[in-house]
């Protein structure tokens, strides 16, 4: 099936998943937040220099509607989506918090409940948190602090590197939203041990710079790397895994239980894409990095802007460490 990459490219672009990352560059103008620390705002997690690593701390919101509609699943992404962005930086994790308000017991009940059998199957303790159960609707926010030895970041990707892009596609659509839900029925081994392979690539120096795919999706969290790092991205549509089944423009707005982009040096990229295909998890060369300002997409021998950075920001948050 031939692909409009200009058609793809502007859906992409008005995604809902794309303009939410535009609320970070508000928020942090408010909060007199500087790009100029040692770890900059903008990346999956915050991260505290410590003399043997870095504490991370990570945070997540979800949406009401989704807490309406899938209120145990809900709860369960509270503890995995975080434990994912710890993971993204090369961290492993130490601990869960969370805040919950819900119209009674009744309804904070499931959301409790798919967070405490993600905690136990994860194998992270839940140490506290907030509770209101006199509101008159479903809310949940979770944290979860970590700890890296060697970090990977959205500010590290360099021109000549490739991106790879890991998910796993052992998995299904969780209806009606496009989460691509390949995890619940995991054993707590395989959860616990694919996690580990974040910081073991970033430990072993293989990779530097990667991000977990988000609701922005595949090509939206490349754009995110992209600016954070100042660099330019082009993808090969044909390289991304993604299962048989699913349109390209659907799979294209998903957001994988697991799912990572790794900027990746060309020597290192067959040692990283056979760590994730010893688990069972999709990894290949999805494209380049390099010195141009613009996310592009490729398939069938045309190519498409997705974003210029010369044009517009999209988090706003590349910081002085960037490329020019």
């Amino acid at each position: 099936m031939t692909i409009d990459v200009d058609e793809l490219a502007e859906t992409i672009r008005a995604g809902a998943g794309m303009a939410a990352k535009a609320d970070v560059a508000r928020a942090a103008e408010r909060l007199g937040l500087s790009g100029s620390s040692v770890v900059p705002v903008g990346d999956d997690c915050a991260a505290i220099p410590q003399e043997d690593g870095f504490l991370l701390l990570a945070i997540e919101g979800f949406m009401n509607a989704f807490v309406e509609r899938d209120p145990w699943f809900a709860g369960w992404c509270g503890v995995m989506v975080n434990l994912s962005d710890v993971a993204a930086m090369g961290g492993r994790p130490i601990a869960i918090v969370d805040a919950i308000w819900a119209a009674g017991e009744d309804k904070a009940a499931p959301v409790l409940e798919g967070m405490r059998v993600a905690a136990e199957r994860y194998g992270v303790p839940i140490v506290g948190g907030h509770t209101n159960l006199d509101c008159d609707r479903g809310q949940l926010s979770v944290a979860v602090l970590g700890r890296a030895k060697a970090l990977l970041t959205s500010f590290d990707a360099r021109p000549g590197d490739r991106l790879i892009a890991a998910i796993d596609l052992r998995g299904r659509y969780r209806e009606p939203f496009d989460n691509w839900e390949a995890a619940t029925d995991a054993p707590a081994e395989r959860l616990r041990g694919d996690l580990a392979l974040l910081p073991a690539i970033a430990e072993a120096g293989l990779c530097r710079a990667a991000k977990d795919i988000s609701q922005a999706g595949v090509v939206g969290t490349a754009a995110m790397l992209a600016e954070c790092s100042g660099v330019g991205i082009e993808i090969d549509l044909a390289c991304i895994p993604h299962p048989e089944s699913v349109v390209m423009d659907r799979w294209l707005r998903s957001f994988p239980s697991f799912g990572y982009l790794l900027a990746v040096a060309p020597d290192n990229i067959s040692k990283v894409v056979d760590l994730f295909g010893r688990r069972g998890i999709a990894a290949a060369d999805i494209g380049a990095v390099n010195r141009g300002g613009k996310v592009e997409i490729a398939a069938d021998g045309h190519r498409a802007t997705v974003w210029d950075f010369g044009e517009r920001p999209l988090i706003g948050c590349a910081s002085d460490r960037a490329l020019a």
